[in-house]
This record gives structure tokens, sequence and C-alpha cells, in this order.
């Protein structure tokens, strides 16, 4: 009977809680792991869990073909890699940044003699290597395809284009929903506690409404932003523009800060004052471009 085929080593850069999510899936997976990180305390608990500590960046990148980082900023990216050689390697870079900040990382990769890969992961640590855990590419596509069994390890893989800043784009545009998302519940919950009703209480009828809200509003304003056609019969922006004022006055009067939401008081006012009264929500998009 023969043996299976070993699976390849990786080495995983940046040991915080992500990272240590990101090498403790690979472990699971079977995969020989090499670990670094700058305080070398955090590699304990993955050594215990099999993988093998480097003293060294460059040792730990020459332990393996493939090697992953996942560091708090880009900068610590590039100042850590500056000096290692990466000739043959393939990096894939799961740190959060901006798409400027990947396309200069992958030339600089590039000049080093490395594959680049940058990636988006939309998780929190618990979630990697579950059902619902997947990671943006986008960058070298071979080098993708070559990897990309060991890569599933982490979550699910989605490609997203050979401009090494697509990943990018489209975590922050992810993140931006769900940041927006956010800033409602939290305007929501604020306002209710004011009238001593409990989080807990609204949590239910405020979940049920957003769901129904962002499942019907999300393709219908994707196919207006994309046909130009913003006219509408169901909301206009006159009609939002008028009632706006009073979400302004019920956060002053129940003493919640408005914050939040007067910038897109400013724009509602903006936006019909430039004459599209009549139009949907969907022409804000067109609006927010500078």
């Amino acid at each position: 009977m023969s043996k299976p085929f070993p699976a390849s080593p990786v080495s995983v850069l940046g040991l915080g809680m992500m990272g240590s999510a990101l090498a403790a899936a690979l472990l699971d997976a079977g995969h020989p792991v090499t670990v670094w990180n700058r305080s070398a305390a955090k590699t304990g608990p993955l050594v215990a869990q099999g993988a093998t500590p480097a003293e060294t960046v460059t040792d730990a990148v020459a332990a393996s073909p493939l090697v992953i980082v996942c560091f708090t900023t880009n900068d610590n990216v590039g100042e850590t890699l500056a000096a290692v050689d990466l000739t043959g390697k393939t990096l894939v870079n799961l740190t959060n940044g901006t798409p400027a900040q990947a396309r200069a990382l992958a030339l600089r990769a590039r000049k080093q003699g490395a594959s680049y890969l940058d990636g988006g992961i939309m998780a929190v640590p618990q979630m990697i290597a579950t059902p619902g855990a997947y990671v943006l590419y986008s960058g070298d596509e071979q080098a993708y395809e070559t990897h990309r069994p060991t890569l599933a390890a982490l979550g699910g893989t989605q490609w997203v284009g050979t401009d090494p800043g697509r990943a990018a784009l489209h975590d922050i545009a992810l993140l931006t929903g769900m940041y927006g998302m956010f800033i409602g519940v939290a305007q929501a919950f604020a306002l209710v506690r004011t009238e001593n009703i409990t989080a807990a209480e609204f949590a239910e009828p405020l979940h049920a409404w957003v769901s129904a809200m962002l499942g019907g509003v999300v393709p219908g304003v994707a196919a207006a932003v994309d046909s130009g056609q913003h006219l509408t019969d169901v909301s206009s922006l006159g009609i939002n523009q008028a009632a706006f004022s009073n979400f302004i006055e019920t956060y002053d009067d129940q003493g919640v800060s408005p914050e939040l939401f007067v910038p897109f008081q400013k724009l509602l006012d903006r936006s019909v004052a430039e004459g599209h009264a009549a139009d949907g929500l969907s022409r804000l998009v067109d609006l927010l471009k500078k």
C-alpha cells in the first residue's frame, strides 16, 4: 500500500490571534508548519501542537516554499522582509491593507524573487477553517492555482483577479458594508435604551428588519448603479431628505449623539440641491465619487 503524498510545508509569520488561527488550521490539515513571531513567546502554543519555531524570519522563510504573512500593518510586512531572500518563494500576504499597499508589496516581492498573492480574510479568528470562512486572493494566478489546495485549509478560496490590489479592494468594500450596518445597529440600540428598552428586547425586530432590507436593497441598488437608471417610485431622495431631519431631531431630543448620521443628512441635502430629488437612494453612489 503506497503512502499518501505528504502535505506541503508552510511558514507562517505573525502570530497574533489571526496568524495563530491560520497556523493551527494548517497543522490540523496535516501540513508541516514553521512559525515565527517578533515576540518568540507566542510560538509556544503552536509548537505544542507540532509547529517548528524559527529563530529568525530568514530561517522561517527558508523553511517552506509557501510563506504566509499576517502582521498588524503592511508597513510591518515591508520592514520585516526587506532584507530577506525570497527567491523562489510564494509570499501570501494576509495583512489587512489598502490596494495601493498591496501593489507596492507585490512589486517589491517580485524584485526579491518571489511570487506574490494578496489576501483578504473574510472571517474572525474563531471562524478560520470553518464552512463560514473564506479568503479573497489576487495577484499571481499561477501561484494561486499551485497553492490553492494548501490555502483551502484556511477556509473557502475566492479568486478576484491578477491585479494584486483587487483582494484588498474587495476586503475594504465588504468591511465597509459591515461597518455601515454596525453604525446603524449601534445608533438604534443607543436610541431605544433612552426609553429603558433593553438591547436584547429590541434585537429581534432590528435583526428581522435589517435582514429584510438588505435582502431587497442590495441587488436593486446594484442594478440601478450599473444601469445608471436611478428614477424610483418607491422612496425618492426628496422624500428621504425631507424625513431625515426627524432622525437628527429625535437623536438630539433623546440625548443621543447624531454624529454618525449628520454626514448622511448632508449628502441627502446635496443630492436634492443638485437636482436628483426624484431619484432613488442608488444615486448617492455616484455622488460619493470625488
